[in-house]
């Protein structure tokens, strides 16, 4: 896949990694948030807690919004804090931070394509961890839901978490780039 990449992000930063399809940048995700595992190498967290692995103390949003359709809004937010191991009290809070407040009791299957990526990003609101893994976050946003990201994004860094985001186009943050290079 790719090799020699070094990197180390630090509380209250962003991390953005840029290249063209085939980089690498979904991968380096994947292997951080422990759905793939290195061929070689390491991948070490210094701080956090020394109880938890790294997935344990990330959340990873990838290309496609984990949704059952057949639930309403608040059902699959639900889930998720459930799964994830924190109560469903801060799910009409992370509902309304993404703009979803209002369709809280309607089935998934209706929503758009930007309001099923708003329902995904409501979960890092729900159930908080220092480390966010972003795979193109952007992607099937509206301006004013990017906008709303961007806010989110800078507050979690405010409050001392990280993020390391796959993109192709800006965060709207304050970030460190790294290039990957293309596959060949």
């Amino acid at each position: 896949m790719f090799s020699g990449v070094n990197l180390e992000l630090s509380s209250g930063r962003a991390l953005a990694l840029v290249g063209p399809n085939g980089s690498g940048k979904s991968s380096l995700l994947r292997l951080i948030a422990g759905l793939l595992r290195p061929s070689e190498g390491l991948i070490e967290l210094h701080g956090g807690d020394p109880e938890r692995s790294i997935p344990e103390q990330a959340h990873y949003q990838g290309h496609f919004d984990a949704l059952k359709p057949s639930l309403t809004v608040a059902e699959n937010l639900g889930f998720w804090a459930r799964y994830l191991g924190a109560g469903a009290a801060g799910s009409d809070e992370a509902l309304a931070a993404v703009g979803l407040g209002g369709l809280a009791d309607l089935p998934a299957a209706y929503l758009s394509a930007g309001q099923r990526r708003r329902l995904s990003l409501a979960r890092l609101i729900a159930i908080p961890r220092p480390i966010w893994l972003l795979d193109e976050p952007n992607s099937a946003l509206d301006a004013a839901a990017q906008e709303r990201l961007t806010e989110l994004m800078r507050q979690h860094l405010g409050t001392g978490g990280m993020i390391l985001a796959a993109t192709h186009g800006p965060l709207g943050i304050d970030a460190t780039e790294l290039r990957l290079g293309g596959m060949g």
